[in-house]
């Protein structure tokens, strides 16, 4: 029992120019979103930085140790006071991806939530950069540079 379509469907033609045409805007389409991963990555990389000082301070307080934060380029690094050895020891370490990280210090977090050698620190990539400044009782201001 053969039924005519009685022209309802789609031919080839219009089937493959239609997948044409959302392929072509699907490609111009990817390369405005490429632009947007450099943002991402630089505002995950504040983020992280974010993250390691609160942690320093929370773990300095709840530990009732001093913790200092130290940077490098491509990543943060956490380490706690050892008392009998006098020495620093290293705790954690967080990597960045796609930012590069300038700090003009490393900030020490003392039990009382209070921070010595106070830092500024520079996040930045491609798409543009942030500006965090540790204020002496703990709090972190970010501001985003200009382009």
């Amino acid at each position: 029992m053969d039924r005519p379509l009685n022209g309802r469907g789609f031919t080839l033609i219009e089937t493959v120019l239609a997948l044409s045409l959302l392929a072509t805007l699907t490609y111009l389409a990817s390369f405005s979103l490429m632009g947007l991963a450099a943002k991402y990555h630089l505002e995950k990389a504040v983020w992280d930085v974010r993250a390691a000082l609160s942690a320093a301070r929370a773990r300095a307080i709840l530990d009732e140790t001093r913790f200092r934060v130290r940077f490098w380029p491509d990543h943060v690094l956490l380490e706690r006071y050892d008392e009998a050895a006098g020495a620093w020891r290293s705790d954690a370490s967080t990597w960045i991806e796609d930012a590069v990280i300038e700090a003009n210090n490393a900030p020490v977090f003392s039990p009382e939530g209070t921070v010595a050698n106070l830092a500024t620190i520079i996040v930045s990539n491609s798409w543009s950069g942030y500006k965090l400044t540790l204020a002496i009782t703990g709090r972190i201001k970010t501001v985003r540079l200009p382009s």
